[in-house]
């Protein structure tokens, strides 16, 4: 048994927000009330600290098979822990691809090993390929929570409709990294002002919000549930807006790395600050803050994606794009929006919490009396320099050296203390 005390409790799905107290038995949020007192329970006072739901991240990528080298289920749920997340989303860019039964079994059987939730989408088309579906009743069937080629534009307009349809069918989500690559030159730069300084031509935000706006009105045509995933320029937002308010069945994000860094990163932090989608300029950065209060953009995702030192040690066109992220989240959302006054911190919680539990439909994201005891207890105020002694085996991230607001102190999952800061 576990008792929370004095904690500020925070909880977006019903808005509540008052100091009380918490206790947790067998997995579950027993009471919530204020002086609760059990004899024999260990307790947590969590004075002059939030407690909120666990957060959730919808798009992880572990690596797992056939990259562990970069990351591997065990190490990402560290990180995850680490980083206040109790429910990730892994993407199925692995090698083999998760285009089959067993590859998603065996992801999904290494990940029920881990103290946090670990859940998984299957490939839309099989092995990346753009054109074979894969067996989506049969994928669902086996645990997959929804579908994506991230990792791979989707080309064949007609394909994305054959695949929406079969989403409605199946009344599951298609999430979709949209670019287009005849419009690309190097991949994880922003063209402009920073890639004409490296002598390169990069990939301009037309190739987005190109791909977004064919994707959205063949969404709005098939009433498919489609979820845009790690938005960057700021037309994007424009369209997704636009294309909500026709009717469209969409959902979008964006990362923390896309609201709180520009294309002039690359001049200072080279291969740690290529990232695809690129970063991008600041104006950008307003629209999709723009976006992030009038809920266009519904929810905060980190495309937490490793890589080794010596594959980003490279010169800069060669290096992969990405970066390590479950770990400075929170902290960033708490910098750059809470900080600065852009969103309330209920907001931000609600983009971490509630509606990427509502986009595939977990029963998490939320703090109540029988409901899951998945909760994370941070330190509002606190300021942390960022250094590279990550849980995650990777340390490729541009924010390494930075000051950041938001501390956690503990990570809970299912009832069970899996992260406490030293």
């Amino acid at each position: 048994m576990l008792l929370i005390k004095n904690g500020r409790v925070m909880d977006p799905k019903t808005q509540f927000d008052g100091v009380c107290d918490l206790l947790i038995e067998d997995g579950k949020i027993i009471k919530i009330g204020e002086h609760i007192s059990v004899d024999g329970a260990e307790v947590i006072d969590a004075t002059g600290k939030i407690i909120a739901p666990g957060l959730i991240d919808v798009h992880v990528h572990f690596r797992e098979p056939g990259q562990t080298h970069k990351e591997d289920i065990h190490t990402g749920a560290l990180a995850a822990a680490r980083g206040g997340f109790t429910t990730v989303v892994m993407m199925a860019n692995t090698n083999p691809t998760v285009s089959t039964v067993d590859t998603l079994t065996e992801v999904l059987r290494s990940g029920a090993r881990e103290a946090i939730h670990v859940k998984s989408v299957a490939t839309i088309t099989d092995k990346f390929d753009g054109q074979h579906l894969t067996d989506f009743a049969s994928l669902l069937s086996a645990g997959a929570v929804g579908f994506s080629d991230d990792g791979i534009p989707f080309t064949d307009a007609g394909k994305v409709r054959q695949a929406m349809q079969l989403a409605v069918t199946h009344d599951t989500v298609l999430s979709l990294h949209e670019e287009d690559p005849q419009l690309t030159g190097v991949l994880g730069i922003n063209d402009g002002e920073i890639s004409h300084k490296c002598g390169v031509t990069g990939a301009p935000s037309v190739s987005e919000y190109s791909m977004v706006a064919r994707d959205a009105m063949l969404a709005l045509d098939t009433q498919a549930r489609v979820h845009f995933q790690h938005l960057s320029a700021g037309q994007s937002v424009d369209v997704v807006r636009f294309a909500k308010s026709l009717g469209a069945n969409i959902t979008a994000e964006v990362t923390p790395q896309h609201f709180s860094m520009t294309e002039q990163a690359i001049l200072t932090h080279a291969s740690n600050a290529k990232l695809n989608p690129p970063l991008r300029r600041q104006s950008d950065i307003e629209k999709l803050i723009v976006g992030l209060q009038d809920g266009t953009i519904d929810l905060i995702a980190t495309d937490h994606a490793p890589h080794t030192h010596e594959e980003k040690d490279q010169e800069l066109i060669k290096a992969p794009s990405g970066m390590t992220g479950l770990e400075t989240a929170l902290a960033l959302g708490m910098t750059h929006l809470v900080a600065p006054g852009h969103l309330s911190l209920m907001q931000l919680l609600e983009k971490m919490t509630s509606n990427p539990a509502k986009l595939y439909q977990f029963d998490a994201g939320y703090l109540a009396e029988n409901g899951p005891a998945d909760l994370l207890i941070f330190d509002a105020q606190a300021v942390k320099i960022i250094t590279d002694d990550f849980a995650s085996k990777a340390s490729n991230s541009p924010f390494v050296g930075e000051a950041l607001q938001g501390v956690i102190a503990y990570t809970i999952c299912h009832g069970k203390v899996v992260y406490q800061a030293g």
